[in-house]
C-alpha cells in the first residue's frame, strides 16, 4: 500500500474513524456544527480510492446544493488529484437529470425533454387553470403548486391520490391530471418530477437497477438530515442490498421540516439498514466554548434526539449579550451601534451577520443601517422596498396619486388576477401607443367605443372604478390607513391569505405587508416635503431606499438574513434578533410540539453561526401584523446557561415565558437572567372589572407601566389590559 498517511495527519480521532471505517459496514456520522463534515466525506472518499483501492466508478457522492456540490469536488481533486474526474458527484436532481437524460426511453420521456423551473410551472398552471374553468382567486396557483409537488416529492402521482369523497382534494387532483397529461404530451420535466421520475425508473425496471446497484456500491450523502421522503426512498433502492451507505448529516440541524426534509429519517437509519456505525463528530472549531455550552444546553430540551455535546479546545470567549429594546426602532438603533462598535475594534463589515426570524424584520434594520451609511446586503433575498409584494402595494398607492403612472398601472391591472387577460393588456398598449397616450388613459378611450369584449370590458371598468374609489376613499386617511386599505380592498391580502397555511412564502408575503403598514404609521416627513402630502412623501422615501446603493459582490458590507439562509455560514459576530415568543418561536409553532422543536433547532443552528460574539436582543413593545403588541422575552433565553449570558442593560428585567407557564412548568430551567419583582396578581386570581365582570387571571407579562395581564372573563372572553388603566379588583 502507498503512503496514506497525508489523508489522516490533519484529522481528529473521530474524524479518523469515521474515514477509515471498513467497507462492509454502513455508517451514520453525526457532524455537529463546525465540526469538519465536508473534510470527512471527502477524505472518505480519498481513503476508499486510495487505501482501499476503491475505483473512482464506483462511487456516488450526493449533495443538496450546487455549491456543496462545487466544493466538494474541488477539494476532492486537491486530494486525490485526476482520479476524482471518474467519481460522480452532484445534487440529487442533478444526478438524477444524468439519469433520465441516459435513459429517456425507459423512463418514458422523448429525447429532447425540456426541464422547467417553479415560474415555468406557474405559467403552465395558470394556463390549466383557465381550460378547466377554475378562478385563480379561489384557487390560488401556488396553492394548486405546493399540491402538486408537494405530493411529488411523497411519491404519489395523481392516480395514487384516494379524494376521500373531498370535493376540494377532488378538484386539486383535476389539475394534478391535467398537469401531468401536459407535461407528457410536450415532455416537460419539473424539479419535482425529475427524482420521482428516476425513481420510478429504477423499480419499473430490475436489470437497470441491477446495473446501477453494482456500479454505485459506496454512496455517500451530505446534509442527511435534509432528506424528504422521496430521496431517501431513493437511496435506499439504490443502496438496495450490496451498497454501502455513508451518510454525514445533524440532527440538531434539520430546520425544513416545512419543505419536506425529515429529521425521522437520522433516528431510524440504523432501523432501516444491518450493521451500521455511529459515529458522533463532537469537536468544534468554529466557535468559543461559551458559545457551544450555550447550544448545547438549548438544544437539550429537544426530545428523541440522537445525542452529541460540541466541545472546543478553542478559548472560552465573552459571554452572550442579550439586549431588552423599547420596540423594534431601539433594537435597530443598538444592531447598528454594535456594528460600528465592531468596527472601531478593527472587524470588518463583512465580520457581521444579523439574523431574524421573519424576512419583514428587516425592514427597520435596513433603514438603521442606511441612516448610519452603512453598506449591507439582503444575502439570499431582495431588500424590503425590492420585493415583489411591496412593489404592488406602492404600485396602487401611486395609482391613486397619478392615474398616468404607466409602469404602476401595467404591475397592477391584472394583479391579483382579476380576469384581464394578455391579448386585452396588448390592445391597451397599442391604444396606448398609437394615440400617445397614458394605459390609464388608452383604457378609458376603449371602453368608451366599445372596443373591448364584454368579459374584458367589465374586468377593466372594474380596475378603474377600484383605483377612483380608493382615492376618493382614503384621501382624508391618516397614512397607514390608506396604506393598509389599499392592501384589503385592491385583493392581495386576500389573494395571499387562501395560501396562509400551505405556504411559507405566502406567509412571508404576507408579514411583509403588514410591515409596510408598520412604516406607514412610523413614517415622519422630513423637512424638504413640506409641499407634499404625506403619501407622496412616504412613497418618495420607499424610492429613495429601494434606490439606495446595494453593495457589490466585491464589497464589504454587513450580511442581513433570515435564520434559515444563514444555515452552513459562519461569522465571527453573529446578532440575532426579535427572540421573542410569538415571532421566535413563531405563534405557529407554539402549541406543536414537533413545529416547536424545529424552532429549537433554528435556534440552534443561529447560535452555532457565530465564532467569536453572539449578541440576542428581544423588544418590551413591537409592532407586528399592524398591532402593538407587547411579547415576551423567547423561552429560548430562559434556556441558555445562566452562566454563559450577560445582559447589556443590567437594570432591565427579563421574565421567562415559563413564570407564565409558557411551557416550562415547575422547576423548569431558569435563566441567568434577572427576573421581575412580584406581580399585583396571579395566574388563578379572580378579578373583577367595571365593564367586563369577573374572569380569572390567566397570563401576564411586562412589568411597570407596559405591565399587562390577561383575563378570561365569564362573558366576554379572553382579554389583555394594560394594569395600569384596567382598575381590577382582586376578588377573594
Amino acid at each position: 500500500m502507498d503512503d496514506v498517511s497525508f489523508l489522516l495527519n490533519d484529522l481528529n480521532d473521530a474524524q479518523r474513524e469515521a474515514v477509515t471505517l471498513p467497507v462492509d459496514t454502513h455508517a451514520l456520522v453525526l457532524a455537529g456544527a463546525g465540526s469538519g463534515k465536508t473534510r470527512v466525506l471527502v477524505h472518505r472518499i480519498g481513503w476508499l480510492v486510495e487505501a482501499l483501492g476503491v475505483s473512482p466508478y464506483n462511487i456516488l457522492a450526493v449533495t443538496f446544493t450546487n455549491k456543496a456540490a462545487s466544493e466538494m469536488r474541488g477539494r476532492a481533486f486537491d486530494l486525490i488529484g485526476g482520479k476524482a474526474e471518474g467519481l460522480t458527484l452532484g445534487t440529487f436532481h442533478g444526478i438524477a437529470y444524468r439519469l433520465l437524460r441516459q435513459h429517456w426511453q425507459e423512463a418514458g420521456l422523448p429525447q429532447n425533454f425540456q426541464v422547467i423551473d417553479s415560474d415555468d410551472q406557474k405559467r403552465l398552471l395558470k394556463r390549466l387553470l383557465r381550460d378547466l374553468e377554475l378562478d385563480e382567486q379561489q384557487w390560488p396557483m401556488r396553492q394548486v403548486q405546493s399540491f402538486i409537488n408537494g405530493n411529488k416529492e411523497e411519491g404519489l402521482r395523481a392516480a395514487h391520490i384516494d379524494p376521500q369523497h373531498n370535493p376540494f382534494v377532488e378538484t386539486l387532483l383535476r389539475v394534478y391530471r391535467a398537469y401531468e397529461q401536459q407535461c407528457q404530451q410536450n415532455g416537460l420535466v419539473d424539479f419535482a418530477e425529475l427524482l420521482l421520475r428516476a425513481h420510478e425508473l429504477w423499480l419499473k425496471n430490475p436489470r437497470l437497477l441491477a446495473h446501477y446497484q453494482q456500479r454505485f456500491q459506496h454512496i455517500l450523502v451530505d446534509e442527511f438530515q435534509d432528506t424528504n421522503a422521496l430521496q431517501y426512498a431513493w437511496l435506499r433502492v439504490l443502496a438496495g442490498g450490496t451498497g454501502r451507505l455513508f451518510v454525514v448529516g445533524d440532527d440538531d440541524q434539520s430546520i425544513y421540516g416545512w419543505r419536506g426534509a425529515r429529521v425521522e429519517h437520522v433516528h431510524r437509519f440504523s432501523d432501516d439498514f444491518a450493521d451500521v456505525r455511529l459515529i458522533r463528530l463532537e469537536q468544534n472549531y468554529r466557535s468559543t466554548a461559551t458559545i457551544l455550552k450555550a447550544a448545547n444546553t438549548l438544544i437539550a430540551h429537544n426530545s428523541g434526539r440522537m445525542g452529541k455535546n460540541l466541545w472546543t479546545a478553542g478559548e472560552q470567549g465573552a459571554p452572550i449579550r442579550i439586549y431588552r429594546a423599547f420596540n423594534e426602532l431601539e433594537e435597530a438603533d443598538f444592531v447598528v451601534r454594535q456594528v460600528e462598535r465592531w468596527l472601531e475594534r478593527g472587524g470588518s463589515r463583512d465580520d457581521v451577520a444579523v439574523l431574524y426570524r421573519s424576512n419583514a424584520q428587516s425592514r427597520v434594520l435596513e433603514q438603521a443601517l442606511l441612516r448610519a451609511g452603512i453598506p449591507y446586503r439582503v444575502y439570499g433575498g431582495l431588500r424590503f422596498y425590492e420585493r415583489a409584494e411591496i412593489k404592488d402595494v406602492l404600485a396602487y398607492l401611486r395609482l391613486l396619486l397619478n392615474r398616468d403612472d404607466d409602469a404602476s398601472f401595467d404591475r397592477v391591472i391584472n394583479n391579483p388576477p382579476r380576469g384581464i387577460g394578455a391579448r386585452t393588456l396588448e390592445t391597451l398598449r397599442a391604444e396606448a401607443l398609437a394615440q400617445g397616450v397614458s394605459l390609464w388613459q388608452a383604457a378609458q378611450r376603449l371602453l368608451a367605443a366599445g372596443r373591448l369584449a364584454a368579459r374584458a370590458a367589465g374586468a377593466v371598468q372594474g380596475f378603474l372604478d377600484l383605483i377612483d374609489q380608493l382615492a376618493a376613499d382614503t384621501a382624508d386617511m391618516p397614512l397607514d390607513q390608506q396604506v393598509m386599505t389599499v392592501i384589503s380592498r385592491s385583493g392581495l391580502q386576500t389573494h395571499l391569505e387562501k395560501d396562509e397555511h400551505k405556504s411559507e412564502q405566502a406567509q412571508s408575503k404576507l408579514e411583509n405587508l403588514d410591515e409596510l403598514i408598520n412604516a406607514a404609521a412610523q413614517f415622519r416627513p422630513g423637512e424638504d416635503a413640506a409641499d407634499e402630502t404625506p403619501l407622496q412623501a412616504f412613497l418618495n422615501q420607499a424610492a429613495f431606499e429601494a434606490g439606495e446603493h446595494q453593495a457589490a459582490q466585491w464589497e464589504s458590507c454587513v450580511q442581513l438574513m433570515t435564520l434559515h439562509a444563514a444555515k452552513g455560514l459562519e461569522f465571527p459576530l453573529v446578532i440575532m434578533t426579535g427572540l421573542e415568543e410569538g415571532l421566535f418561536p413563531s405563534q405557529q409553532s407554539i402549541d406543536d410540539p414537533a413545529r416547536l422543536e424545529e424552532e429549537r433547532r433554528l435556534a440552534y443552528v443561529g447560535i452555532t453561526r457565530a465564532r467569536e460574539e453572539l449578541v440576542m436582543t428581544w423588544c418590551e413593545k413591537r409592532r407586528w401584523h399592524g398591532q402593538e403588541r407587547f411579547p415576551l422575552p423567547s423561552r429560548f433565553l430562559s434556556e441558555l446557561p445562566p452562566d454563559c449570558v450577560e445582559e447589556i442593560r443590567p437594570k432591565a428585567s427579563v421574565r421567562p415565558a415559563g413564570a407564565l407557564g409558557g411551557g416550562f412548568g415547575a422547576g423548569g430551567c431558569k435563566s441567568g437572567l434577572q427576573k421581575v419583582g412580584a406581580p399585583p396578581f396571579s395566574i388563578g386570581d379572580r378579578v373583577l372589572h367595571g365593564r367586563f365582570g369577573e374572569g380569572i387571571v390567566i397570563g401576564l407579562e411586562g412589568d411597570g407601566p407596559q405591565a399587562r395581564v390577561q383575563v378570561h372573563f365569564d362573558e366576554h372572553g379572553s382579554k389583555w389590559l394594560m394594569l395600569a388603566v384596567a382598575k381590577l379588583e382582586k376578588l377573594g
